[in-house]
């Protein structure tokens, strides 16, 4: 490596082994510095070199120079780390969505910056920078969750900062208004509308378009009822095989279910189905696997192409191959049903919540919807129970106080208290009462309560007169 010593030794310029650029190098307040000055002879990097140096100096001097490490440095050690350690823990798609949220956005803004430049203001800063940009070049703000990826994204690239001692401590990112969206019903199916649906799919199954696709329109009806019997998310139903799947008895209730060894979001996980997800499943399991397009045209109607053997599926094949969603949102538009009342789009994860919205309709326990569909209560309460009707229990909310109890506690008040001119020889007392006066005479108003004089039946109180 050839290297040139400059101003007094303090700059050096040198090439290493089998590069065409000079670089150079100085030690500057304590640190060491160095670049590319991006030539190749080496006059011209020698002048580039002195540029370097002087402006590097000149900012030391002034307080300008930068010491610490910058959001980009971090950024490289997370993303090294992260899809090194998480490897089998997390999706390669998730662990591509933080790659991509910090190639697209964050490093553009935050790449430069120290790491302790990045504070609760300029977190705001980019929220604003990033709504404004967003707006201008699609007409709308990016949604609340895609800012808050962004943020968690960038609070781990800190996490990574501050493991590696380049920062003390982490800035609070959250935040500072709206800091709770308003909790919306997931698009769903009601009952009505999924009898629509999965009516729509069977008529299409029955009479497709083209005899061809006879067998994907049979495949959507059948993952129709599959999936709103069975409450899986579509990325687990896409993993699954026909060896996670077993038709077994239930011993409390006796019918046929499906017991499904579930893999996905949360991992391994288990779930056992609506006896309505047992008639779909067996003639997913009987049809034979499709055969077009795996033998050549042929239009000669005297020698046609003889018909290929009939396989029906293995254990190891997907219990639902290909991809049928084009499909299955054409028979949502078909239906009139790809959009809910609140303009929300539906999608095959829709059933999912339906299958969540009718088992708490029908009054099943939270919890155990919340084990069988691999989530948590609160995220059940949060975004289904609170808009079932049936979750509300009418019996213990209308609770009435009858006339008679109303009558005798304000019969009791009248006689510890008195009115003014004494009530049923009682006058009013000259002094105040003491504090056991009080407890006492709240005692026997509690107990006149108790014993009311006449029975009347709850709603009496709001029921209409015809005195």
């Amino acid at each position: 490596m050839a290297t040139h010593k400059l101003m007094d030794g303090d700059l050096q310029v040198f090439k290493r082994t089998g590069r065409k650029h000079w670089q150079c190098a100085a030690s500057i307040g304590g640190r060491q510095y160095r670049g590319s000055t991006r030539e190749e002879s080496l006059s011209l990097a020698k002048e580039i070199a002195k540029d370097w140096y002087l402006e590097k100096t000149g900012k030391s001097r002034a307080g300008l120079l930068r010491t610490e490490k910058t959001v980009k440095d971090a950024a490289e050690k997370f993303t090294r780390e992260y899809e090194v350690i998480t490897e089998g823990e997390r999706s390669p798609k998730w662990v591509a969505g933080h790659q991509a949220r910090l190639r697209l956005h964050l490093l553009p803004f935050f790449g430069n910056m120290g790491l302790s430049e990045v504070t609760p203001g300029t977190a705001q800063d980019y929220r604003v920078h990033r709504i404004q940009m967003t707006t201008e070049k699609k007409g709308k703000p990016p949604a609340r969750s895609t800012l808050h990826d962004e943020i968690v994204t960038l609070s781990l690239v800190l996490q990574t900062a501050i493991r590696h001692g380049w920062l003390s401590h982490p800035p609070k990112l959250s935040a500072p208004y709206k800091t709770q969206g308003k909790v919306v019903h997931r698009p769903w199916f009601s009952p009505d509308e999924y009898k629509k649906l999965y009516e729509t799919s069977r008529e299409h199954a029955r009479k497709p378009a083209q005899p061809q696709y006879r067998w994907n329109a049979e495949q959507v009806h059948d993952f129709i009822l599959f999936m709103g019997n069975t409450g899986l998310r579509p990325d687990e139903a896409k993993n699954l095989q026909h060896r996670d799947v077993t038709i077994a008895t239930d011993h409390a209730t006796g019918e046929k279910i499906l017991e499904i060894e579930v893999r996905g979001k949360r991992g391994v996980g288990f779930c056992k189905s609506m006896p309505g997800a047992v008639r779909p499943y067996e003639r997913l399991l009987n049809r034979p696997k499709p055969t077009r397009g795996q033998q050549p045209r042929n239009r000669s109607k005297r020698n046609p192409n003889p018909p290929l053997p009939v396989e029906l599926p293995e254990l190891t094949d997907p219990v639902f191959p290909g991809n049928h969603l084009k499909l299955f949102n054409r028979m949502l538009k078909g239906a009139g049903l790809k959009f809910d009342r609140d303009g929300r789009p539906r999608t095959a994860y829709s059933l999912r919540h339906t299958y969540i919205c009718l088992r708490l309709m029908e009054g099943a326990d939270i919890y155990q919807i919340a084990k069988n569909c691999r989530t948590s209560v609160e995220m059940i309460e949060k975004h289904y129970a609170a808009h079932i009707k049936n979750t509300l229990d009418a019996a213990a909310i209308n609770v009435m106080r009858s006339k008679a109890a109303k009558a005798v506690e304000k019969s009791a008040k009248q006689a510890s208290n008195g009115n003014g001119n004494g009530v049923a020889g009682h006058p009013k007392p000259d002094t105040k009462p003491t504090r056991a006066e009080k407890a006492a005479r709240k005692e026997r108003v509690r107990d006149a309560v108790r014993v009311p004089a006449v029975d009347l039946a709850p709603g009496d109180l709001t029921s209409e007169s015809n005195a």
